[in-house]
This record gives structure tokens, sequence and C-alpha cells, in this order.
């Protein structure tokens, strides 16, 4: 056995001989870079077996590459999730952006109103509209006795006089509108002072009042704005914007004179509405005082 181990196994000589030959070819491929004398051999081998590596790769690739594939995969699904989310949000924003920006316009309005009539107003908003026992016009506002309000208050929004508060929960009021037939609001004619009484006539859409001057013989001037001439007691502040008059007619047989007023308020698209309030009011939301400052 020791004799045919030792015929198996390849002279000592042989293996320095190849060490050595190994040695040289990489000082002179080292040395040489491009023109190194191993280079056409690789040059060969390069071209031989390149192809096949080539398309080993091309059939290897899939299944190397399932590993990431899933992670891209994944990757991939909670991108397009977060970009659909935020697609959303500003598909909503856009949507909501004329509505926001007339909700801060009438909330705008009501600081100067409040600074124009000297009143402290409780900012709420039109929740509901409904009649309410013998009323046909009224609507339910977000804010109650919580918020300070009682009834009687005279209520505004940024265009002018839209009704009074009948009564009140910790946190709702019902108001009357300017609109209902049983609603009578004490006028005045701006250019020649005269008073009179601003009847509704029952209908949101229709939007005209009737206004007969207690001075039957005076003739109200069209285009005249006529604002309320309450007192402090309410249940209408004076000098709150009512309307203006659009046309007037006279009744020889009654010697009176009525005019329509056609009002600053639009009815059927009311939203942000301020009740005024006694200025130092306890509430449980900010206040617009007289001075217009948030409080």
């Amino acid at each position: 056995m020791d004799s045919l181990d030792s015929r198996n196994r390849p002279p000592r000589s042989l293996l320095m001989a190849l060490v050595l030959a190994s040695v040289t070819l990489i000082t002179l491929d080292f040395h040489s870079r491009a023109d190194s004398p191993v280079e056409p051999a690789r040059r060969v081998m390069g071209e031989a077996f390149g192809p096949i590596e080539t398309a080993t790769a091309t059939v290897v690739r899939p299944f190397t590459g399932i590993p990431s594939w899933f992670r891209s995969r994944d990757s991939l699904s909670e991108e397009i999730r977060d970009l659909e989310a935020e697609n959303s949000e500003l598909k909503s924003e856009v949507a909501t952006s004329g509505f926001d920006q007339n909700r801060l316009e009438e909330f705008d309005g009501l600081t100067q109103a409040a600074e124009s009539l000297g009143q402290a107003l409780v900012p709420a908003r039109v929740v509901a509209y409904g009649s309410s026992q013998s009323f046909s016009n009224t609507v339910t506002i977000d804010a109650g006795s919580n918020a300070g309000l009682g009834p009687d208050m005279t209520v505004i929004n940024n265009d002018g006089l839209v009704g009074r508060v009948l009564r009140v929960t910790r946190s709702t009021a019902t108001v009357l509108l300017i609109t209902d037939t049983e609603s009578i609001v004490g006028g005045r004619v701006g250019s020649s002072m005269e008073i009179g009484f601003v009847h509704g006539n029952g209908s949101l859409a229709d939007d005209e009042l009737d206004l007969k001057l207690v001075d039957g013989a005076v003739i109200p001037a069209k285009h005249d704005t006529v604002v309320t001439w309450g007192s402090s007691q309410g249940p209408y502040q004076p000098g709150v914007p009512v309307g203006r008059v659009t046309d007037v007619y006279t009744s020889l047989r009654e010697s009176s004179q009525r005019a329509v007023v056609v009002p600053f308020v639009n009815f059927s698209a009311l939203d942000v509405v301020g009740v005024m309030v006694p200025t130092g009011t306890t509430s449980d939301r900010a206040v617009i005082e007289a001075d217009g400052a948030l409080r």
C-alpha cells in the first residue's frame, strides 16, 4: 500500500515547478498590465466563457432576485397606499377650500359688524332649519345658555339682521327669522329717518319683506336702506341693517304707503351668525367684543 501511494503522489519537483510558474505569471501580469504576456490567454478565456456566464446569470437572476422582489413589492405597495391617502386628503382640501374660505370671510364679517355696531357677539353656526310651534321660519344654532345666550337677543350675520332668539337650551337656541309671517321688526328709512314696521312674508325663497311707515303720507325712496330702530332692551338692537327698498305701492283707499324691502341676508344659505350679548358675558366659547377683539 505504501508503494502504491508513493506511485500516485506527484513528484515534489513538479509541485515546486508549478508554484514557481504561477508566481512568475502573476508577477508578469501585475507589472505589465495591458501588455501582459497572459493577456491573450485571458482574452481567449473571456471570449469562451463570457457568453456562458451571461446566459447563466440570466437564468439564475429571477431566482436570486425573488427575496428583493418581495421586498420591493411590499415597499411599493406601502408607497402606493401613502400616495393614495395623500391624494385623497388633497382632493378633500380642494373640495372644501371654497367652503372654508367662505366661512372665514363670514367670521371676519362678524368681527367688522361687532366694531361697527359697538356690540359684543357670540359666534354660532346654523345646524337646522325648521318650524317651531306657530312659527314657520326658524333655525337652530349650536350655541345656548352655556354660551351666554337668552331669549329676545338679536341675531345677525356679516350681511345684516337675521332674527331674534326665541328660546334656548344649554347647547342650542331657536332663532325666529325676520322672514316669518309672525315677525315684526321696527325699521327706520335711512334718508328720511321715518319709522315703520317690517313684516315677513313666510318664505325663505321669496326675498321680499313689507315695510309700512307710521306716517302714511311719507313715500319711501327706492334704494333707501332700512335699519332697525329698536332699543338696547331688545329684542332688536338699533342700527342693524335690514334691507333695501326696491318698490313702493300707494293705496288710495287706505291712504297708506307700502314699500317692498329686499333683505341683505340670504336666508336660504345661512351658516355663521352672531348673537348680540352684553359686554363681559360669560361664555363657553370665544366672544367677539365690541372692539373686534376675541375674548
